[in-house]
């Protein structure tokens, strides 16, 4: 089970996806689309009160879609 800390970096992580899909001008079905995943996925990945944790295979897919580098999704403070 994950403690606390690591579910509020995960729900960051989410978070900053979605910020720079946003930046981007995309809906999240858009970037579902461009990587070959699901809305519903990405739903769950970018959901504020969620934990979910993608693959880092995953995040690299969104940071080339997104055209961002992936360590920004990591940047965690």
């Amino acid at each position: 089970m994950l403690d606390s800390q690591y579910k509020l970096n995960l729900i960051k992580i989410g978070l900053k996806i979605s910020y720079y899909r946003k930046l981007q001008g995309m809906t999240q079905e858009e970037l579902a689309e461009a990587c070959g995943l699901s809305t519903g996925y990405i739903a769950q990945l970018e959901g504020p009160n969620s934990y979910f944790c993608p693959s880092i295979k995953t995040l690299f897919l969104i940071s080339e879609v997104l055209n961002i580098p992936v360590y920004k999704f990591l940047d965690i403070e």
